[in-house]
């Protein structure tokens, strides 16, 4: 069986496998891997998810991009042993819906990336003997989500690196109080910054012989995973509505929202994806004008995870449409922006409206939403507002909630007057010894570090 093939965003670096490039992470180039070919599942598939649990959805979705990879049976396990906690659809007006990505080990939606691709990178490590450093920056949830789910395997390390006047105390301790294979690096930086660091490691052939990959949505293992559960959203209630489906993403590095376009181009019927950002919004404005400009430093909004001023999977995104970006942001071929727009509504919610948001949600229909969410939310109902009335009340929207609320105990409480109850993976962090290194943002002393764990 032929193995589909991966290309680098920056078209230097010769095509790989699904291992390749799950295990490089980066391509030598400094591009991003995406798949030559977006597999395409009959509809008769997808309208049979309805019946179908969640990791029989995912087995069914990844198994396109690992084809000749994966014994079947091999993969039904992998994902059955990652995919084993809820994911709630709450209802909330209308045929508005909120998807809560917020019941994994973590608490955060970038569980359902990592759990899967800790368990695919450890199956092709342990099938070819080998051993890797993962490196990965984080402007919150993400370092949480890979040390928990890397916490403790024999064949990875891992170094976290994360702006440690941007992430709040329970996101931090989620990282720094495991120990074992995960150290973690707190850096008086943005998280471009610590972003940088690991781009410039992986590029440097003096730590070759370290066997770094990523962990990031750089790498195309977290971005497949992702997909799934747009199309589980869409199974849960397409009995009960038939049309097309309109998705706000609230984003920061883009991974989410690439997930969910991969959804699309595989033939989920997205109507539109909404991607909310918050005062970070470099990216509306290059919908918008056509020309991308970086925001350098990344200002610090109250949903800090999205605080990025030069979005990574945004080459993916423009690749995808028929253009070119590096990975400085530089355009040397535009895409096809008459289909780019027509598929997207790009919005920036500033933290005032933010705020607005979760006080109003909660007030008006009870829905409990952190700074993320609440970014994904108002962004929705922006775009809603451009359609006439009777439109407004008919389409159908799933708008995703990132994180779960208790993770942003004092944002809660200063506007809602209450902290949110404690998750189970939450309960007794505080009491957790921390362990954790402070360095600068300068990439020597980072080499120096990493030579060191040598």
């Amino acid at each position: 069986m032929e193995k589909l093939k991966f290309y680098s965003t920056n078209r230097q670096s010769p095509m790989v496998t699904f291992s390749e490039a799950l295990i490089t992470g980066q391509a030598p180039d400094k591009g991003l891997y995406m798949p030559e070919k977006i597999p395409v599942l009959p509809e008769n598939v997808i309208q049979s998810f309805a019946e179908k649990t969640y990791p029989e959805i995912a087995w069914t979705v990844c198994r396109e991009y690992l084809k000749g990879e994966i014994p079947d049976d091999e993969l039904f396990s992998l994902v059955t042993d990652a995919y084993n906690y809820p994911v709630p659809l709450e209802p909330v007006t209308g045929r508005k819906y909120i998807l809560r990505l917020d019941q994994g080990p973590t608490a955060s939606f970038k569980d359902f990336a990592a759990r899967m691709m800790g368990r695919l990178m450890q199956y092709y490590l342990k099938h070819e003997g080998r051993e890797m450093l993962i490196l990965t920056a984080t402007s919150g949830d993400t370092g949480s989500a890979i040390a928990n789910s890397f916490y403790g395997l024999d064949k990875i390390r891992v170094v976290i690196l994360y702006p440690k006047d941007e992430v709040t105390p329970r996101q931090r301790k989620q990282m720094t109080t495991l120990g074992k294979n995960i150290t973690v690096l707190g850096l008086d930086a943005k998280f471009d910054d610590c972003q940088g660091l690991v781009k410039q490691a992986f590029a440097d052939p003096d730590l070759d012989h370290l066997h770094l990959s990523s962990a990031n949505s750089i790498n195309i293992g977290r971005l497949i995973p992702q997909s799934v559960y747009y199309f589980y959203a869409h199974s849960r209630l397409r009995n009960s509505w038939p049309d097309p489906v309109i998705f706000s993403v609230p984003s920061g590095n883009f991974g989410d929202m690439m997930g969910g376009m991969l959804a699309k181009k595989m033939g989920l019927p997205v109507e539109k994806l909404v991607i909310a950002v918050n005062e970070n919004d470099e990216f509306p404005r290059f919908v918008e004008t056509g020309k991308y400009e970086k925001i350098v430093p990344s200002l610090n909004c109250i949903s800090s995870a999205m605080n990025v001023g030069h979005p990574s999977n945004l080459a993916r995104l423009v690749a995808l449409y028929g253009g070119r970006m590096d990975e400085a942001g530089n355009l040397s071929e535009s895409p096809d922006f008459g289909k780019f727009r027509n598929d997207i509504f790009a919005i920036s919610i500033n933290d005032v409206k933010t705020r607005e948001t979760i006080i109003q949600s909660w007030k008006k229909h009870r829905l409990l939403l952190e700074p993320h969410g609440a970014v994904g939310w108002a962004g929705l109902w922006q775009y809603l507002k451009h359609l006439p009335e009777d439109e407004i009340t008919s389409k159908f929207c799933i708008s995703l909630e990132t994180a779960h609320p208790a993770k942003f105990p004092a944002q809660i409480q200063e506007l809602l007057g209450f902290d949110p109850d404690l998750p189970e993976s939450l309960k007794g962090i505080e009491d957790k010894e921390e362990q954790s290194t402070e360095i600068s943002k300068e990439y020597g002393e980072f080499k120096r570090f990493l030579r060191e764990m040598s």
